[in-house]
């Protein structure tokens, strides 16, 4: 039996955990009420406590996920998870053991993104249960650098018998197929679940994620968190990643130097700082537009996606968007 079997999912197909408030209470349960596994994303802990309760209650019974991310979490994210009884976390960019001990004490299991062999054997070490082997075609902070179709083998081997998810690229049921056939347990799908009516996505945000023809792999939005992630396109990429993607060099190196930041960023406050962020001024946080705030928002702050956005084309219902990847 895998792991996703364990949970008593009727479909091989996780909702990935997006962060800053986009995947809250709504999104994961209508996921998991469907049949697939839906995620709570990081928030302050609070918040995130709050967001995870309500998952848990309105999915009906049904195993709900949370993910952490490593450079932001905090105990309290931590002793939510248990107090709620989440049926699985995900640890994104680390493999904390300390933290992996407490939840497995729990009898949670617990999964570390990877995107290469060295990642997969240190989340292993640390005591992690399974891998989610990510491409470098995931919208989001990515910790791989290449196509899913050469991580995925790669994490695999190094596996060694522990559960795979694979995650990037995963926008419809022959997606989810290949993966399945690939020898993935399981589907993480990101920019398909943005799209959906249940996510906090900022309306614009949304819509420039349909309207998009590319995405950008850039360190532009790295105060705090100097991953390198994928976004598409708006104003603050159009002006300072014309001549490199990735940003330039001195703004990279500042966020470089200030990724301690993350770890002192009060998590509650990344709204008001992007509602300071000026296209002028090259200082990005890794904070998102969500609904609600002032449609300036958009144009001023990271738009992850991946490079599904091409191939999806409408918003529709968390259980619509999971019966469209289900094989």
């Amino acid at each position: 039996m895998s792991l996703l079997e364990s949970l008593g999912l009727s479909t091989p197909v996780v909702q990935a955990g997006m962060g800053g408030g986009v995947a809250g209470a709504e999104l994961a349960a209508a996921v998991s009420a469907a049949g697939g596994l839906g995620t709570v994303g990081l928030s302050d802990p609070r918040s995130f406590a709050t967001e995870l309760r309500r998952a848990v209650a309105l999915a009906g019974g049904r195993p709900v996920a949370a993910n952490l991310l490593v450079p932001f979490v905090r105990r309290a994210h931590i002793d939510a998870c248990i107090a709620a009884g989440a049926a699985l976390v995900v640890f994104h960019d680390g493999a904390p053991a300390r933290w992996i001990a407490a939840l497995r004490a729990a009898r949670i299991p617990v999964l570390c993104t990877a995107g290469d062999v060295a990642q997969t054997r240190r989340a292993l070490a640390a005591g992690a249960d399974g891998l989610v082997a990510q491409g470098v075609e995931a919208g989001g902070h990515l910790v791989a650098d290449r196509p899913l179709s050469v991580t995925l083998p790669e994490v695999l081997g190094a596996a060694d018998g522990a559960p795979v998810l694979a995650a990037g690229g995963v926008a419809d049921a022959d997606d989810v197929r290949a993966l399945l056939a690939a020898g993935a347990v399981g589907a993480v799908a990101g920019t398909r679940f943005l799209l959906t009516e249940e996510s906090r996505a900022h309306p614009g945000y949304k819509q420039k994620v349909l309207d998009a023809q590319r995405t950008i792999r850039t360190m532009l939005f790295g105060v705090g968190w100097p991953l390198a992630h994928r976004v598409v396109p708006n104003v603050l990429t159009e002006r300072w990643c014309a001549r490199d993607e990735l940003g330039p060099p001195a703004v990279r190196a500042f966020n470089r130097i200030g990724a301690p930041l993350g770890r002192l960023m009060p998590l509650g406050a990344l709204g008001t700082i992007l509602a300071a962020q000026r296209t002028a001024v090259p200082l990005y946080t890794p904070a998102l537009p969500l609904a609600g705030m002032d449609p300036a928002a958009v144009d001023r702050s990271a738009l992850y996606a991946g490079e599904t956005s091409r191939r999806i084309h409408d918003i529709v219902p968390a259980a619509e968007a999971l019966a469209r990847l289900t094989p």
